[in-house]
């Protein structure tokens, strides 16, 4: 089954955070990955608390490997420059993701013992602003380089999220559009209509 990732972004956030996450999850949002990277460790602990109470076992922490033991949640994204410093992080948590940006960089973070990578951008973005998109055929061969799910990046929308399961993705992530939607629920059911 196709699914749909939120990848928060409490600055574009419409409202509470941990409120919309919870919307999102009733709507359909199968895994929250909790990014607010730029929050000190402390803050992004508080935030994560609220989170989980919120959407519980969905919620992939970000960035902080500490954060997940000391909240039992054992659920972690990092970027592949992490995993590399610290592979040992692989063995401290049940479920681990990494972003990656080239087809040999998912190969690396198989290899390293991902469970899944999140690949982008495919389309233009305003978060990559004035970058193009690496494109669907780009899209095909991070999925052929792995065995594990790969889940789309970047300027995914209700217009393109068929073409992106018809390039082998197991999902697609979203940010912008599920912060800043005033019908969190509605909008994820529309974007599971795209897909069914």
């Amino acid at each position: 089954m196709f699914e749909l990732v939120c990848v928060t972004h409490r600055g574009l956030c419409a409202d509470d955070l941990p409120r919309r996450v919870g919307e999102l999850c009733r709507g359909g949002i199968r895994r929250v990955i909790l990014r607010e990277k730029d929050l000190p460790e402390e803050e992004y602990e508080a935030l994560a608390r609220q989170v989980l109470a919120q959407a519980g076992d969905r919620v992939v922490l970000h960035h902080f490997p500490q954060v997940c033991a000391r909240l039992g949640a054992p659920r972690l994204h990092l970027s592949l420059g992490q995993l590399e410093e610290d592979p040992a992080i692989r063995n401290r948590v049940a479920l681990l993701g990494v972003s990656i940006h080239a087809p040999e960089e998912a190969a690396r973070a198989q290899a390293l013992g991902a469970d899944y990578v999140t690949a982008g951008h495919v389309f233009a973005t305003d978060c990559k602003k004035g970058l193009p998109g690496r494109g669907l055929p780009w899209l095909e061969k991070v999925v052929k380089a792995v065995s594990i799910p790969v889940y789309a990046i970047g300027g995914i929308s209700p217009d393109n999220l068929a073409a992106v399961a018809r390039a082998g993705a197991a999902g697609a992530c979203l940010m912008s559009a599920l912060m800043t939607c005033p019908h969190p629920q509605t909008y994820v059911e529309q974007l599971r209509q795209a897909v069914s």
